[in-house]
């Protein structure tokens, strides 16, 4: 597969670790205006102690239906009701 993110696949990104154990599917994401961090997150249990850094390579092998957002610009975030829904984006309030 090529490779559609602008970012190194090493580069380290934010979950959670019920993303990491495949337990949630990823039903957020947003790439940081500050930092340009992405963050993939599950709908619930967003309490800072389980979260985890993980390669964007890593996230990408876990929910590969990630890559439509590839071009998600920074300061914006995407959502959906589930793994199943279509995505939606929108640039984040500040």
């Amino acid at each position: 597969m090529e490779w559609k993110f602008g970012d190194p696949p090493n580069v380290a990104v934010f979950t959670h670790r019920k993303i990491v154990d495949r337990t949630s599917s990823i039903v957020y994401v947003s790439h940081d205006q500050s930092d340009g961090a992405w963050q993939f997150l599950p709908a619930d249990a967003l309490d800072a102690s389980n979260a985890a850094l993980i390669s964007l390579k890593n996230i990408v092998e876990i929910d590969e239906a990630i890559v439509i957002l590839a071009d998600l610009p920074l300061g914006w975030h995407a959502w959906r009701d589930s793994k199943e829904q279509p995505w939606q984006r929108a640039r984040k309030s500040i």
